[in-house]
Order: structure tokens, then C-alpha cells, then sequence
């Protein structure tokens, strides 16, 4: 059973994560980025992680969810503070990380049942969009702050330091 495919797909899943809470732990949750305050773009970006990256087709959602909290076209009453939040992203990354242990290589070719696309798929349209909403989120703290949020690679995953929440 070769898992060298799942296994970087692991890293740079981590990595993802990593880079996550760097962007939790330095934005400005109630910016108003296209109308909508930051802590919801975060939702809408770790919601999405969290239904697309196993099977869109059988998910249950966050017990804290309400109807349309994680759209960015519907204003929401609840408001999720930053505690909330980090839960949420470290009950996704535990999910996750545990679905990728029970996977092999061979096993990303298959389809989820009800899915279209196979699990690789999956996995890659959730990098594409959890890096998109993380710049659009990082380039509003930029914008604040005029500082740079830490971003990791995989490098930074290999043994290098990657502490501190900020580029120097």
C-alpha cells in the first residue's frame, strides 16, 4: 500500500492549517471586506474546507451553525468570535488529518458515493479555495497593519523555524 501521494498531500494540508491559525491569530475579525465582516469570510473559507475536502454529499454541519452563517452574500444575526472560530478550525484539522490516515494513493481515484469528482479532486479544489479566501483574509491585515502575517511552506514544516506571526 504506497502512500507517498497521500503523504504530501498530508504535509501540505498541515501546512494549510498552520497557516490558518497564523491568519486567525493576526486578523482583524470585524473588517468589512465586500460587505461582509472578516470572521464571516473565515467561516465561509473553514465551512467549505470542512464540507468539501472528505464528501460534500455527507456532511453534517458544526452544531453552532445556523442557516446561511456561512454565506458571504447573507448578512448573519450569530456572530463567531475568535475562540469559536479556532475551535471550528481545530475540530476540521483532527477530521481531516484523520480521514487522510485511513487513505492510500491508489484510494484518490475513487469517487465519493454521490460525488462527481474523485477524492484527489476533492482535496485539490479545497487547497484552491481555503489559499484563496487565506490571501483575500492575510491582504486585509496588510492593508491595517502594513505588516506582513507569516506564511509557511513546506519548508517551514522540514525542521526551520516558523515561529512568530509575522514576517520580519
Amino acid at each position: 500500500m504506497k502512500k507517498d501521494l497521500v503523504n504530501a498531500i498530508k504535509l501540505n494540508t498541515d501546512v494549510m492549517f498552520k497557516n490558518a491559525d497564523i491568519m486567525l491569530q493576526t486578523c482583524n475579525l470585524n473588517y468589512i471586506l465586500c460587505g461582509m465582516p472578516i470572521w464571516k469570510h473565515v467561516y465561509h473559507m473553514l465551512h467549505s474546507c470542512d464540507q468539501g475536502y472528505i464528501n460534500p454529499t455527507i456532511y453534517s454541519e458544526p452544531d453552532f451553525h445556523v442557516p446561511y452563517l456561512n454565506s458571504l452574500d447573507i448578512p448573519s444575526d450569530k456572530i463567531l468570535s475568535r475562540k469559536e472560530l479556532s475551535q471550528y478550525l481545530s475540530d476540521i484539522r483532527k477530521k481531516i488529518m484523520n480521514y487522510l490516515d485511513s487513505l492510500d494513493d491508489d484510494m484518490l481515484y475513487d469517487i465519493p458515493t454521490g460525488c462527481k469528482n474523485n477524492r484527489l479532486t476533492l482535496i485539490i479544489s479545497q487547497f484552491r479555495h481555503f489559499y484563496a479566501h487565506l490571501g483575500n483574509i492575510n491582504a486585509t491585515t496588510i492593508i491595517e497593519t502594513n505588516r506582513w502575517p507569516r506564511v509557511i511552506g513546506t519548508n517551514g514544516m522540514c525542521g526551520k523555524s516558523s515561529e512568530g506571526l509575522w514576517e520580519e
